[in-house]
């Protein structure tokens, strides 16, 4: 009987709609926060969404002792109403409110009068809550959060959790429904070992979730806990079932060795403008190694930006067209393809091995072309995007696989496309930088090879961090940059999970750029059509436009030689690993190059600490080292990405003895149960359901 989704995890699977008080309007705001191309927003994605923060509603004792500057909450008797002066129809209405240790200014704007002479009538007694703030020497709060009457107190939370929130949806709305959400969390069979969860202090699955959900204190939403830990953990482990399951079925499927004699891969290296780097010659030879043996090759190539992995994997294709095999190159989008085989083309070329571009905007004939010499063994080597799964697609005899930035795709992709062919070797790449510790832990269905070392030539960039205050001499200082010849990329901030905001951003800032340095400045973002953008960032590669103004569509892959000057705009949104990636676009040229930090203070204590960071160091792996120690390995490897594993909870901190503890929990258990039959196997099985491991559960439906 093929395993199918427990009954008991039917209600958080259900659509939104289910939940009390989300109607369409309602649902409209979650898909777009919380759904995505294959579903509307379900229960389990608002039981996942976890607050951010929380806001300390604790009363105080009086207004005297209610904090400046912070949300305060205190017990006030109504005193006073004035209205606006008839002659400043604009001017705010105000309410006095006072005890026996002094008085409040309640201010609004644009007020309904009668409502707040209902809410606020004089000589009652209400309770207060919300910023409090000095004017003049005078407490005052806008527009207070919560005017409750004293008989309502039990109602306001002490501690009150902050949602990440969209248009259409207000923070208290969201906690609600996320509660209800929280509350349809059933009870669930115990996956964890019985001896681990004890050691840890585990609670249940559900009272984790209640918790998380129901913060007692700013830590309990913020930091650290027992609960947050709990549900981590889970998390990991479920990842770690998932790529045991694929080592196992890796192992199933016999391997077929790839020998080539190295006439090809000479004359590439000879046409090369450059000397390979010692990094490269090594990681070429384990490459090769690995492909001459019977056993399939599963390897990670994880080099800095900038350290030359594109090289090193048209020499493996080399390898394979030697003996007479195909291989295909994968990238995440199609601007980094079309850049991959305009780059690799000549010096493919050059060895005599014929490559071709596929991508789902190829049609017609020569899209039939491109199938047909694939079937027939005329094309080597292919370099497409996702396309290249289709049924439609098929080779006449593929060795090997090569999946650039490793994060964009999951563990069932790397198999679609593996499948492809008889025994396919496959290489995966990221140019983001992990800790090899996190590596081996994360990655932990391969072989690791590290490029550390960048080619020669390649000259320091300078870093500075810039307060936003100073925005005027930045444009000066790009002014100057232009007349000197150089292009800039201007990148714009991710506000928050909104693709519409972050074009808003984007479009400002252009058309602000534009005004004073007209027709050279070009616009580049992810809502643009493919055609568009590519169109915008060939005209920046060709120079008819000098400065680009983009989100962070640019920060895989696009090499424009002559760019030298990065600005990124309110550097504090974006984390470290994302950073590097951006700045690792300048550099790439003879020039002298610059990237500007701009941000907005103050600045928290880790925001001040990436920043540092980034003006102290290029090195890739040094800033994913104080990535991971800053926020956690989860921020590491990017949340709610579409790669392996999805990431349902940013996690703190997850230290490197959980890590192993869910590796090795995960290599034994399927060693004993493979089917995942006992008891605990089919507890297991609602987990890796729970968290969506899907190409766990298709191979154990496979058997």
């Amino acid at each position: 009987m093929k395993p199918l989704r427990p009954s008991v995890l039917d209600p958080l699977f259900a659509p939104a709609t289910a939940l009390s008080g989300v109607g369409p309007k309602l649902a409209k705001a979650l898909d777009k926060l919380l759904g995505d191309e294959t579903h509307a927003a379900r229960v389990i994605d608002l039981m996942f969404h976890l607050p951010t923060g929380a806001i300390d509603r604790r009363p105080s004792e009086s207004i005297a002792e209610a904090p400046i500057g912070e949300v305060a909450t205190f017990s006030a008797q109504v005193t006073e109403h004035r209205p606006a002066p008839p002659n400043k129809a604009k001017a705010p209405y105000r309410v006095i409110v006072e005890d026996e240790t002094g008085d409040v200014t309640l201010v609004f704007f644009h007020a309904d009068v009668r409502h707040l002479l209902q809410t606020l009538p004089i000589g009652a007694y209400r309770i207060i809550s919300g910023k409090l703030e000095l004017w003049d020497g005078m407490r005052q709060m806008v527009h207070p959060d919560r005017i409750l009457d004293p008989k309502l107190a039990a109602t306001l939370p002490s501690v009150e959790p902050v949602y990440g929130l969209t248009e259409g949806i207000g923070g208290r709305v969201m906690a609600r429904i996320a509660a209800g959400a929280a509350e349809r969390c059933p009870d669930l069979p115990e996956w964890q070992d019985e001896a681990f969860a004890a050691r840890n202090d585990f609670v249940p699955f559900r009272d984790a979730i209640h918790a998380l959900h129901h913060p007692v204190d700013l830590k309990a939403a913020t930091g650290e806990t027992v609960a947050r830990r709990r549900i981590a953990y889970d998390e990991l482990l479920a990842s770690q079932i998932a790529l045991a399951l694929v080592r196992r079925q890796q192992k199933k499927a016999a391997g077929r060795a790839t020998a080539g004699d190295g006439v090809l891969r000479h004359a590439i290296e000879t046409a090369l403008p450059f000397t390979l780097t010692d990094g490269q010659r090594k990681a070429i030879a384990d490459i090769h190694d690995d492909m001459e043996k019977p056993e399939r090759m599963l390897r990670l190539l994880q080099g800095d930006v900038g350290s030359g992995k594109t090289v090193v994997a048209l020499m493996a294709m080399a390898a394979a067209a030697e003996a007479r095999r195909q291989s295909v190159l994968m990238a995440p989008t199609e601007i980094l393809a079309r850049q991959h085989a305009e780059r690799l083309a000549p010096l493919a070329d050059k060895a005599g091995l014929k490559l071709a571009l596929l991508t789902g905007r190829e049609k017609g004939a020569g899209r039939r072309q491109v199938l047909e010499g694939l079937a027939n063994g005329e094309i080597d080597i292919v370099v497409g995007t996702h396309a290249l799964f289709q049924e439609g697609v098929a080779f006449h005899d593929l060795a090997l696989a090569v999946v650039d930035e490793q994060h964009r795709f999951g563990v069932h992709q790397r198999l679609l496309l593996g499948a492809k062919g008889e025994a396919v070797d496959i290489l995966v790449m990221t140019a983001t930088p992990i800790p090899r510790t996190l590596a081996l832990t994360w990655f932990g269905d391969m072989d690791v090879s590290i490029l550390s070392e960048k080619p020669a030539g390649r000259k320091p960039i300078t870093t500075r961090a810039i307060s936003l205050e100073r925005y005027d001499e930045v444009v000066g200082a790009v002014g100057r940059a232009l007349e000197s010849g150089a292009q800039v990329y201007w990148v714009c901030p991710l506000v928050q999970e909104s693709d519409t905001l972050d074009v808003a951003a984007a479009q400002e800032r252009f058309e602000a750029l534009q005004d004073l340095f007209g027709d050279k400045v070009g616009l580049l973002h992810g809502q643009m059509p493919g055609r568009d953008k590519d169109a915008a960032m060939a005209a920046f590669s060709g120079g008819q436009t000098r400065v680009l103004v983009s989100t962070t569509v640019i920060e895989v892959g696009v090499d424009v030689p002559n760019a030298s000057v990065m600005v990124i705009e309110h550097a504090e949104r974006f984390g470290l690993a994302q950073l590097h990636q951006l700045r690792g676009r300048i550099g790439r040229g003879s020039a002298a190059s610059t990237c500007l930090l701009l941000y907005k203070g103050p600045l928290g204590q880790v925001a001040e600490a990436r920043l540092t960071i980034m003006r102290e160091s290029e090195d890739g792996f040094r800033i994913a080292e104080e990535d991971l120690r800053l926020r956690g390995e989860g921020e590491v490897l990017g949340t709610r990405q579409s790669g392996s594993p999805d990431w349902r909870i940013a996690r703190p901190e997850i230290d490197g003895d959980l890590l192993a503890a869910a590796r090795d929990d995960a290599r034994l258990l399927i060693e004993r149960d493979p089917q995942l039959e006992t008891p605990r196997g089919q507890a297991i099985r609602t987990l890796l359901y729970l968290f969506e491991r899907d190409v766990a559960i298709r191979l154990l439906r496979a058997g």
